[in-house]
């Protein structure tokens, strides 16, 4: 049994028939939180496309949460799926209806069927992310940092291995970026789950320290916070 959520070797990953990062060899333990910079256009949002099944490894060798990316097909993708979870920025909710509902279609769509286990279920993850008794509000009653820990709750409902998050702060203030910070490195530390998180906030990264890897000139690197 490995404690390896995320290990690539040699890999090199295409958009198209366009190479954008060789010769990756990067991994990631259970429970390890880990910053992922570089600028825009530098292959990052690549490199998560491929930990997630939108982009097929065809050169070197993968694995995530325990599913090989060469392996990986249309049917395997949405299997390999439910043990991640994906944060994006904009949030992404569904307007049209209310937290509860927006958790449940979710769930629908990842195999659920019993009506009480989902509401059990949602519950539970509104209160990982202090949003318990909130499933009633409509996306737009909710500040944008309510609408982040709804998003991340939503991202912790298949009790995932992995989470991907793609410039979680990117739209909240300072204070709301403190709270959402706090919230996914106890995540982390409670729940062991993996982190990459996508930033351009560099004071992030000196106010929360972990792992550091810079994607630029078509490659992965380590880095020291130091370094950044």
């Amino acid at each position: 049994m490995t404690d390896k959520i995320i290990s690539l070797r040699n890999a090199n990953i295409y958009q198209g028939k366009n190479l954008i990062l060789n010769d990756v060899n990067f991994e990631v333990g259970k429970g390890e939180f880990v910053y992922m910079i570089g600028k825009t256009g530098s292959g990052k949002s690549s490199l998560l496309k491929t930990l997630y099944g939108d982009l097929y490894l065809t050169q070197g060798e993968g694995s995530v949460a325990g599913f090989n990316l060469k392996d990986l097909k249309w049917q395997t993708i949405p299997l390999l799926r439910r043990n991640l979870g994906i944060v994006f920025q904009d949030f992404r909710l569904l307007t049209d209806r209310n937290v509860q509902d927006n958790l449940e279609f979710v769930l629908k769509a990842t195999g659920w069927k019993d009506k009480a286990l989902m509401k059990e279920k949602i519950d539970n993850v509104l209160g990982k992310v202090g949003l318990r008794g909130k499933g009633f509000k409509m996306p737009y009653e909710m500040s944008g940092g309510e609408q982040q820990r709804v998003d991340i709750a939503r991202a912790l409902l298949n009790n995932p291995k992995l989470i991907l998050a793609d410039e979680p702060t990117g739209n909240l203030d300072p204070d709301t970026t403190d709270e959402i910070m706090q919230l996914l490195f106890n995540i982390c530390r409670d729940y062991h789950t993996a982190f990459i998180m996508a930033t351009h906030d560099y004071n992030i990264i000196q106010k929360y320290p972990a792992r550091v890897v810079r994607i630029e000139q078509g490659s992965v690197k380590e880095i020291s916070v130091a370094g950044v």
